[in-house]
């Protein structure tokens, strides 16, 4: 079908774009860039900041471009003297109202606001008055809420609204009262929020941040009677050296396990090497299900946020999870039980620190189940932004490192661990060892790709040992919900679903590097990142989880098989009923 075209001009260039485009992209289309602020590609586009207002030639005031579409004939200009005169006093009422610690708030440098103070040359802000004063909310594990630096945008919550389809955070009061907070203004820990932290990724200023813990983790490593270990996600190696100017998606694990050394870790282990244990008994889990035709579908329960999600909203489904714990949770049980016992080391002297792309892992890690003789299995999670600050702090120049490998004997891992970091990947990954251990051959299938992409939802049907398998994979809890009210209705006929809270899997966690929205309109962050991950998976020796060496050995020599008595109690977790508002 032709697609019908619009003939405009925009700063005296003539242009052609499809019917319904808006002047903001019919512009970048252009080359021209209009400055905006709570705008947020499909997710928050409203126009309320009016940044990116122009003028339109025969209209009295000006246009918003975010959400104006293009007219035939329509003759716009972006940046007249009225123009940016407008944008000026625009963001000189905005400073007014915010708090002004810019060198030592956690987003300086990244701030989308600064940014703009910058390029529009705001020395001194001329609408000095009364400010609005908000308290500071930090009883979340994971989320530290400072309003005082909000700017009203409403991108955060877009975020926990639209794409999460939560809606623990809203617009609340008016006028001049107006601040974005939670029902009853109570803290974001005792309401209907699953610390997945969109709302960070979204949040163009320091208003939101993650609760930030690398000051226990100094005292640690200073103290010569703790062993401080480190083990890293799959997702952290693919975008830690965005923090450093790295194009996005490059592969920095090398040099992520030198920084890492050098910070003063004792040991630096890959959490994939939990990733393959997470598959070898999660694969004997599915298949014992399936061949008892028991509570299924089988979810998979690696992703915090997305369990937190269905113990609070449905709980009737909770048997349908897999008890698997997550790959960090079940690696930090290994390091204070067989790494100890075989190392001769006191567990009461380990401290493990998982570095993750995800804030949900901080409210995982002090869960009352992640114990095991009266230990905690992590006892510190920090975040890729954390990461980079530590070796920022540490005075290290990350792109001038040298690579290294990760310590033996827990730092080897499979390819197929490695694509845990993106939707699809955990399916993908638990299927390549179902189907060996179900025909008793080592076949060569390995890549399942109808549960790849960037889909929301990626249904597929796999054929395992002469068996059709009925698959999902979902990301974003606004699909998640879509697949649990299909499985609740008794419609779904799945016999595995794989959830992640965040949308496109942990790549896009809410730990990792924060892009601004012009980056984001721009660029396919999560393709990228999911690309590395699938690349670092091609280029393995091991691409399947049963045969990774170490795993292998410590099955031997301590665990017996997946399943047996001691895997159930270092490897694997219950859940509990969550009331949505604990107020």
């Amino acid at each position: 079908m032709k697609k019908e075209l619009v003939t405009l001009t925009i700063d005296n260039q003539e242009i052609k774009v499809e019917k319904g485009t808006t002047l903001l992209q019919a512009a970048k289309q252009a080359g021209i860039d209009i400055p905006t602020l709570c705008f947020l590609k499909d997710i928050n586009e409203v126009g309320d900041c009016r940044m990116c207002i122009v003028e339109v030639e025969g209209r009295k005031g000006f246009a918003t471009s975010c959400i104006q579409t293009v007219e035939e004939g329509m003759v716009v200009h972006t940046n007249t003297q009225n123009v940016l005169e407008a944008r000026h006093v625009i963001l000189d009422l905005i400073i007014s109202n915010h708090a002004k610690d810019c060198l030592t708030c956690t987003r300086s440098g990244n701030c989308e606001l600064q940014n703009l103070a910058t390029k529009f040359n705001i020395s001194k802000v001329e609408f000095e008055g009364e400010r609005a004063e908000h308290k500071i909310d930090d009883l979340s594990p994971s989320i530290v809420r400072d309003f005082n630096k909000c700017i009203l945008c409403r991108r955060c919550v877009a975020a926990c609204k639209k794409v999460q389809e939560i809606g623990a955070i809203d617009c609340i009061n008016r006028g001049f009262d107006s601040c974005i907070s939670t029902v009853g203004d109570h803290s974001l820990n005792d309401v209907n929020c699953t610390n997945c932290g969109q709302c960070i990724e979204a949040c163009p200023t320091g208003a939101l941040h993650e609760k930030e813990t690398i000051d226990d983790v100094w005292i640690k490593l200073k103290d010569p009677d703790t062993y401080v270990i480190a083990q890293t996600a799959p997702a952290v190696r693919v975008a830690l050296g965005e923090e450093f100017d790295m194009p996005i998606g490059t592969n920095s694990a090398g040099k992520m396990v030198t920084a890492l050394k050098r910070l003063g870790f004792d040991k630096v282990f890959d959490t994939n090497t939990g990733a393959d244990f997470t598959i070898m008994e999660e694969a004997n889990e599915f298949i014992e299900r399936f061949q008892e035709k028991e509570h299924l579908p089988m979810i998979t329960s690696c992703s915090p946020g997305w369990v937190k999600y269905i113990e609070m909203n449905y709980p009737e489904l909770l048997p349908h999870l897999s008890t698997c714990k997550s790959p960090h949770q079940m690696f930090g049980a290994l390091l204070k039980n067989y790494y100890a016992k075989k190392e001769g080391i006191d567990p009461n002297k380990i401290y493990v620190v998982s570095v993750m792309p995800c804030i949900a892992k901080k409210f995982e890690r002090q869960r009352a189940e992640m114990k095991n003789n009266g230990l905690y299995d992590v006892d510190n999670v920090i975040t890729t932004r954390e990461l980079s600050r530590m070796i920022k702090q540490a005075n290290i120049e990350f792109t001038k490192l040298e690579d290294s490998e990760f310590d033996s004997p827990m730092g080897e891992a499979t390819g197929a661990a490695a694509i845990f970091g993106t939707t699809g990947g955990v399916m993908e990954a638990a299927l390549r060892t179902a189907q060996d251990t179900l025909t008793g051959k080592d076949l060569d299938q390995i890549d399942f790709e109808q549960v790849r992409g960037g889909d929301g939802i990626k249904k597929a049907t796999v054929n395992i040992a002469g068996t059709d398998i009925k698959v999902v994979a979902a990301s974003g809890l606004a699909n998640a919900k879509k697949i649990l009210e299909e499985i609740k209705s008794g419609k779904a006929d799945y016999q595995f679903v794989e959830i992640m809270a965040c949308p496109g899997g942990c790549v896009m966690g809410g730990g990792q590097p924060i892009k601004s929205s012009k980056i984001r309109s721009e660029i396919d962050v999560r393709k990228l990142r999911a690309e590395a991950l699938y690349t670092i998976d091609e280029k393995s020796t091991i691409r399947k989880s049963h045969e990774n060496p170490i795993v292998k050995k410590i099955y031997e020599e301590y665990l017996e098989r997946p399943g047996s008595y001691r895997a159930e109690k270092l490897l694997h977790t219950t859940y509990q009923e969550r009331e949505k508002y604990q107020i």
